[in-house]
């Protein structure tokens, strides 16, 4: 066989690798999308908000009901191919979504010294006091349920998984019950900005506990680099970014494509920025959209021409793909569904009591109290980067992880009731209520 045949058979046969991935790739985004379309339909259905919906059809999807139910089934729709692609898909979508949270509020409201102090508050205790209480638990259960891990490693990683607050998803959530242009929801919005990098470096820092020697200097150097950061977004980035807007002609059914592409760019380079640093990509992509929260109708117009996109498509990716990841069925004991209760509460605890308390200490109402304890309550599955970061570690247990998972799961499933519940005491209607229109006050 010559040279130029064989040359010609790779050629062949790389073409029809690179179909049959695309084929699978395909494939695995129509069940996807399908099924979120599906779920968010559900439980909208059920008075919760779409997201959940979509979070737990993501978590139905894996191995927990798919895989056990139709095994083959499962395994030619997401174990044919490498999960490279729907990887790389999963993190774009988040970082475009967590752009577009980060357009959606506005900040003037922590002109207020008020709010100023709240936000700081609420961010504090909803990192301090769930912390302590994970810690606490984590070190008491670690020889009874991750016994091959080191007590204080697995404790610590127990204690960031208590003290997560889901930004992308309580984002959303606050954005269909109307709440984005509110001081309250303004309040909850920015003590999740602060108690995620703060719980993403200390993150960073248990890991590097856990792997190696703790180099103080090393720690606090981040720190430094990524405060860096935000003011060069605020002070330089923002205003010339806004001259750029500004020469473009944008309304609400007009984004430029020119304009939109180099959004795209600064949100990419934004998740470059942060990625670098040692904090999450997810954070560069927020502080591009909040650098330019104040600009109505560029706001309006990629809502428009943009948003739904991002929600239909890329977010269902990002929660299959975690879904992917996390097996339930390791829970096979009623001992081991009671320590499932018990982490529950103590979380739940911790999360709603401590923000709840700082709001009061604020100077915040008791009904305003319960409405920020709640929402900061919102865990998600964006815990579960930290249960998958210490699963790999091998310093928490497959059962430890499944009942985190569960726990994330049900700290966001009580989140619309509860804000159904308690709004319309502080003189709003739930939007979920209101189908098509904003959240309005009370008639009196």
């Amino acid at each position: 066989m010559s040279g130029e045949s064989v040359a010609q058979g790779i050629a062949a046969s790389a073409v029809h690798q690179s179909e049959m991935l695309l084929y699978f790739v395909l494939l695995q985004l129509i069940v996807i999308v399908m099924a979120a379309r599906l779920g968010g339909h559900l439980a909208n259905r059920m008075g919760q908000s779409p997201a959940v919906g979509e979070i737990v059809v993501g978590i139905l999807l894996g191995p927990s009901l798919f895989g056990l139910v139709m095994p083959e089934v499962f395994h030619y729709v997401f174990r044919s191919v490498p999960a490279a692609p729907l990887t790389i898909l999963s993190q774009i979508g988040l970082i475009m979504l967590m752009f577009q949270i980060g357009l959606e509020f506005d900040f003037s409201h922590l002109t207020e010294k008020r709010h100023r102090k709240a936000v700081w508050g609420v961010a504090l205790a909803g990192l301090a006091a769930p912390f302590g209480l994970g810690l606490a638990f984590g070190y008491a259960v670690a020889p009874i349920l991750s016994p091959h891990a080191d007590p204080l490693a697995s404790s610590l990683f127990v204690a960031i998984a208590f003290s997560i607050t889901a930004l992308p998803i309580l984002g959303r959530i606050m954005m269909e019950f109307n709440l984005t242009r509110t001081p309250i929801g303004v309040i909850a919005i920015s003590a999740a900005a602060i108690n995620d990098v703060v719980g993403w470096l200390l993150l960073a820092l248990v890991t590097t506990i856990t792997v190696s020697h703790f180099e103080p200097m090393a720690f606090a150097l981040k720190v430094l680099m990524v405060s860096v950061f935000f003011m060069l977004s605020w002070f330089l980035v923002r205003p010339l970014l806004k001259r750029v807007v500004h020469r473009f002609k944008v309304g609400t059914d007009a984004l430029p494509p020119t304009l939109m592409g180099i959004l795209v760019a600064v949100m990419f380079l934004g998740g470059i920025a942060t990625y670098q640093l040692g904090i999450f990509a997810i954070f560069g992509g927020f502080m591009a959209g909040v650098i330019l929260h104040d600009e109505t109708a560029l706001v309006a117009a990629w809502k428009e021409k943009v948003g739904a996109f991002v929600l239909v498509f890329f977010l269902p990716i990002f929660f299959t793909y975690t879904g992917l990841r996390t097996n339930i069925g390791g829970l096979d004991s009623a001992a081991a569904w009671g320590w499932t209760a018990l982490l529950i509460a103590l979380a739940t605890a911790g999360k709603f009591g401590g923000c709840y308390l700082a709001a009061r200490w604020a100077g915040m109402s008791h009904a305003e109290g319960r409405v920020l304890g709640i929402m900061m309550n919102t865990r998600a599955l964006m815990e579960l980067i930290v249960l998958n970061v210490g699963f790999d570690l091998g310093v928490i247990s497959q059962q430890m992880f499944t009942m985190l998972v569960l726990m994330a799961i049900v700290s966001t499933v009580i989140t619309a009731p509860g804000l159904n519940a308690w709004l319309p005491v502080l003189g709003l209607w739930p939007a979920k209520k209101l189908a098509g229109h904003q959240a309005v006050k009370v008639p009196t």
